[in-house]
């Protein structure tokens, strides 16, 4: 279950748990717009198509809410503006910036579960914390309707994952440590490898994380999807698989251990991904 970055505050009015509410639906739904809009510039309707279902589905919560809302009836301005300013909740988790052949509907649907994971865990900690027993009530009520949509995006999730499985490429696939290999091997192929800068510090990183994955159990190997011809000929899509494969494991890893080296690796691919990007645009 994903962590917050910040406590959240507490809520002294129903208002204010209502606002919140209607807040954080907004905020998702702008989040899928903005990766539906990036999908069709890219030329990926498929994926813009997930997106859409996924501001969809948002947009019922959002309505659930305004329903919600219209129970509770009205109260005073002061109650109305007593919900405070919360960090951006909603978190793309590098789908706006890895090169769009390396996103498929279950990395979609995986990024919508554990936003609504953390606004499950954000709205039990308000629970905890409220002030009153009608407060606590609603914040109790809005972690079960997460809960639900969790429930839900799994299931499309799972859907998604079987249906990645039937077009997956044929024959053994690459484990972590090859794929790691193989992305070195890219770098160095790079012009820029030969100057001292960001390529060959980037090719350092690789080295150091080849050598520390040969000495940790990874159990699970990372998802292709069919691309694996794609992956092994750009730098830029294997850095974005990589960085997914982390990424994926920091949320369902129970050793310490191995989340701080997937945090590490995660850090390091998204600084050498925005400048893979860039290098693929120049050329």
């Amino acid at each position: 279950m994903p962590v917050l970055n910040a406590e959240p505050p507490v809520l002294t009015t129903m208002h204010a748990v209502l606002e919140t509410a209607a807040r954080m639906e907004q905020e998702a739904i702008e989040g899928y717009v903005a990766l539906r809009q990036r999908m069709l510039d890219e030329g990926q309707p498929g994926l813009a198509a997930v997106f859409e279902r996924l501001i969809t589905e948002e947009e019922t919560h959002l309505r659930q809410v305004d329903v919600w809302v219209a129970e509770v009836g009205s109260t005073d301005a002061e109650g109305i503006l007593s919900a405070p300013d919360l960090l951006p909740m909603f978190d793309a988790e590098g789908a706006d910036l890895v090169p769009p052949e390396t996103l498929d509907a279950y990395r979609a649907f995986s990024v919508a579960v554990r936003n609504e994971e953390r606004a499950f865990v954000f709205w039990s900690y308000v629970a905890a914390r409220a002030p009153t027993a009608d407060i606590k009530q609603a914040a109790e009520r809005m972690a079960r309707e997460e809960l639900g949509h969790i429930a839900t995006l799994r299931r499309e999730r799972r859907m998604a994952f079987h249906r990645s499985r039937i077009a997956a490429f044929p024959g053994e696939l690459p484990d972590i440590l090859g794929l790691e290999v193989h992305f070195l091997k890219l770098l160095k192929s790079l012009p820029e490898w030969r100057d001292a800068g960001s390529v060959r510090e980037f090719a350092e990183e690789t080295q150091a994380r080849i050598s520390t994955v040969s000495e940790l159990a990874f159990r699970i190997k990372p998802r292709l999807s069919g691309q694996l011809d794609l992956a092994l000929g750009k730098p830029a899509t294997l850095c974005g698989i990589l960085l997914d494969y982390y990424l994926d494991h920091m949320s369902c890893e129970k050793n310490e251990l191995i989340v701080e080296f997937c945090a590490n690796a995660a850090s390091q691919l998204v600084r050498c991904l925005s400048v893979l990007v860039k290098l693929a645009h120049v050329k």
